[in-house]
């Protein structure tokens, strides 16, 4: 049977490192990564409603996983918003599709963006969660440039069980997200 890389790594190497830097006494309390989520806000779906279709479609490939439409919650007449508008796509990672997606942004996703130095460290929300933006959505090698009608960011969440963001950048870290070395 089929294991991610990314899986493994975490069951062989990570465990036991993080249970060395941290002192943990159970393997139970040694955080892990949750769940992965990915959102994509379109601007101009107000005007234009293929756009979000483009956006569920292109969020799918990228994944791998249905991604489903996201609607406004209220009116907003300064954005021409209407309750109920579509507005986004979004999708949530778990599992075996989610390390497969995490192994695929740090080896070949995150070095395709232009003058990469690494990811920012301030993304952490104070209870061990990280969340990155990403400009474009070709830095993804499932994404045909041809086809695209126009270039959209997304953002990135990921959710760990972790306790603090101390314990939760040192997990990404052993997973091989690229911060900065500041």
């Amino acid at each position: 049977m089929y294991t991610p890389r990314l899986k493994t790594k975490y069951q062989e190497e990570i465990l036991g490192a993080m249970k060395e830097s941290f002192g943990y006494t159970s393997v139970m309390a040694i955080p892990k990564l949750q769940k992965i989520s990915v959102n994509q806000g379109v601007g101009l779906a107000t005007t234009d409603k293929k756009l979000v279709d483009s956006a569920v479609q292109e969020m799918t490939t990228i994944t791998g996983q249905k991604a489903i439409a996201t609607y406004s919650k209220k009116d907003i007449s300064n954005f021409k918003l209407r309750k109920g508008m579509p507005i986004g796509a979004k999708v949530t990672l778990r599992g075996d599709q989610m390390y497969e997606f995490l192994d695929r942004l740090i080896s070949v996703a995150l070095p395709r963006t232009r003058d990469f130095r690494g990811i920012n460290e301030k993304g952490f929300d104070g209870s061990g969660n990280y969340t990155l933006g990403i400009k474009e959505q070709i830095i993804f090698p499932e994404i045909d440039i041809d086809k695209i009608s126009n270039i959209s960011g997304m953002d990135i969440t990921f959710v760990t069980s972790a306790k603090t963001d101390n314990e939760a950048l040192q997990l990404l870290k052993l997973f091989g997200l690229p911060f900065k070395n500041q």
